[in-house]
């Protein structure tokens, strides 16, 4: 399994605590780059800009990435703002359990 897919994998464990669903299927995940150091940096958005638990979810990212990847070296996450978060980026799993 390729570090990539490793990283996405761990991803589905990180809950928005406001919708109770994982940010991969939330679609808030927009890149995952990886490097010969196994070094991560993961690109990713929230739902809204003015989102309360911001800080709670990007650093769930990270521990969850340092917890379950091994030989994962250092990790960053950015977090930005375009594209624009919208709910058509959800898979078809979130959209059930969000009744969209």
């Amino acid at each position: 399994m390729s570090l990539q897919t490793e990283v996405g994998a761990a991803l589905y464990e990180v809950i928005d605590p406001e919708l109770g669903v994982n940010i991969m299927d939330l679609g808030l995940i927009y890149d995952i780059k990886t490097d010969e150091n196994n070094n991560v940096n993961v690109i990713m958005t929230l739902t809204t800009p003015g989102c309360p638990l911001h800080d709670s979810i990007t650093e769930g990212a990270k521990n969850q990435i340092l917890k379950q990847v091994e030989d994962v070296g250092e990790v960053s996450i950015d977090l930005v703002w375009e594209p624009a978060w919208s709910p058509t980026k959800m898979s078809d799993k979130a959209r059930e359990i969000l009744m969209f």
